[in-house]
């Protein structure tokens, strides 16, 4: 599998979008289903086998990391060759990274069990949501997180509501941003959004680096270079 430009992980070539569902079947495990995206030679790859082993990599990382710094530990998770430039495992990752942070920042909470709530929630989450379905699976990843380290449910008030607050800050700056997708661009936002939105209403103080200096832009083909705020310069 390829893990290059942002691209087929079967052939290399270039995706193509639908703004309406065709009927697929992954190249890999054979799944036949409904999707948005195949490569310029036909190739398309379910979302189960995209993540499956970015999944299990974020799981095991966060399980034992002890640093107070979500943008530090999603950096080290990106590093690996199981996370591609962009995909639906970053929908696992931002809130993994966001619950192992708050713990070791001195939260309450069962971190084995939050990540496992976490990775049951998430992946119900497909790629391409951003542009699907109107919101980012970064934010939506924040907002699982928030989510269990409030307790937040559809019946709750307060966390519900702060749950909402959190999601709408991230996805005003990333629609400020604009398109099109970058899951490091948009996981960086999310990071940074939940890690102030925490230190405000628990008072819970992640570390933070002082600047998110991106370096996978070069991996990214559609990446916005001078227009993104954590291009390496």
């Amino acid at each position: 599998m390829s893990a290059g430009l942002a691209i087929c992980l079967v052939c290399g070539e270039p995706l193509d979008y639908f703004e309406e569902a065709r009927e697929v079947a992954c190249h890999i495990c054979g799944k036949k289903e409904t999707g948005h995206s195949v490569c310029t030679a036909g190739h398309y790859v379910c979302d189960v086998c995209h993540r499956e082993g970015g999944v299990d990599h974020v799981m095991e990382y966060c399980s034992s990391a002890d640093s107070k710094n979500p943008v530090e530990m999603a950096m080290a998770m990106m590093d690996d060759k199981s996370i591609f430039p962009n995909g639906p495992e970053h929908h696992t990752l931002v809130g993994a990274a966001l619950l192992a942070a708050y713990k070791n920042a001195g939260g309450d909470l069962d971190l084995p069990r939050a990540l496992a709530e976490m990775r049951n929630r998430s992946m119900s989450v497909p790629g391409g949501t951003c542009g699907l379905w109107g919101t980012c699976g970064a934010a939506v990843s924040a907002g699982m997180y928030w989510s269990i380290v409030s307790g937040s449910t559809p019946m709750t008030r307060g966390p519900w509501a702060e749950t909402q607050r959190l999601t709408s800050r991230i996805l005003a700056r990333l629609a400020d941003l604009g398109g099109p997708r970058c899951c490091k661009r948009t996981g960086f936002v999310a990071l940074q959004e939940a890690a102030a939105y925490t230190a405000e209403l628990r008072g819970i103080e992640m570390e933070m680096p002082e600047r998110i200096t991106c370096r996978y832009f070069h991996r990214n083909r559609e990446c916005l270079r001078a227009g993104c705020p954590f291009f390496g310069r």
